[in-house]
């Protein structure tokens, strides 16, 4: 099951993404360093993109983690004065209210902004894996209703995703930037669909979850601090959810 997933992984990032040189959105956590470790074992040239707040987790995780990868790894650190009148901006441009569509599209706003000023108009996501594989809280919220509540929860979370990534691209093409999300393209969705719920989450107190993308990634020779960490969203390692709820 592990090699059918890591053959379906590298199908879907071949078949999406065709440029060489990529940008990597990368928090150091198991999702985003598999992807990375995927692709430069598939001979893309790699280059990992970390945003966030001056000794934010985000920033601090992906230099611990990248110490053992060596990749090329590259951090743009937020800038607090700025931040409410990009914040602004980016509200007017998705014209939502949602905080969550808000939080990842000021995020990947400071990535496109980082992967333009090192001359890349490619960067790569691991988006989907958390819908999927049952990366959030949600799913042990649900997990006592049964596999048909945890499908259900799967595709609200997808379809959230699939229309939040549409909204995201608006932000990066200020800087000629498109994100590619290998995982979750149509083909790759079916195939996870197919994967039994047991190797995703195990009970409605499993804190770790994702439990055959872990096993993967220990296979593929992820760092094990990686492989181990809990999931903690974008928002939250960054210090966006903090510094956006001031400027409300």
């Amino acid at each position: 099951m592990k090699q059918q997933l890591f053959d379906n992984i590298k199908n879907s990032i071949s078949e999406t993404v065709h440029t060489k040189k990529i940008g990597i959105a990368y928090s150091g956590g198991v999702d985003s360093t598999l992807i990375s470790k995927i692709c430069h074992d598939m001979d893309y040239d790699v280059i990992l993109l970390t945003v966030g707040f001056p000794e934010s987790h985000d920033i601090l995780f992906a230099k611990e983690v990248n110490e053992y990868l060596k990749y090329q790894h590259h951090v743009l650190e937020i800038d607090s004065e700025s931040f409410p009148n990009v914040a602004s901006k980016i509200n007017q441009t998705i014209k939502t209210d949602n905080l969550s569509w808000n939080e990842n599209s000021i995020a990947f706003h400071y990535v496109s902004k980082l992967a333009s000023n090192l001359d890349l108009d490619t960067v790569i996501t691991a988006n989907g894996i958390d819908e999927l594989f049952c990366g959030y809280n949600a799913y042990r919220e649900v997990f006592s209703g049964g596999e048909s509540q945890i499908t259900e929860v799967m595709l609200a979370k997808l379809d959230n995703e699939l229309k939040m990534m549409k909204a995201i691209n608006l932000v990066t093409s200020e800087f000629g930037v498109t994100l590619f999300q290998p995982l979750l393209s149509p083909k790759f969705i079916e195939y996870a669909k197919t994967v039994p719920i047991s190797e995703k989450i195990h009970s409605s107190e499993d804190l770790y979850r994702k439990h055959i993308i872990r096993k993967l990634a220990v296979e593929v020779n992820v760092p094990e601090l990686s492989c181990t960490k809990r999931k903690k969203a974008l928002q939250y390692g960054s210090k966006i959810h903090k510094a956006l709820l001031k400027t409300r």
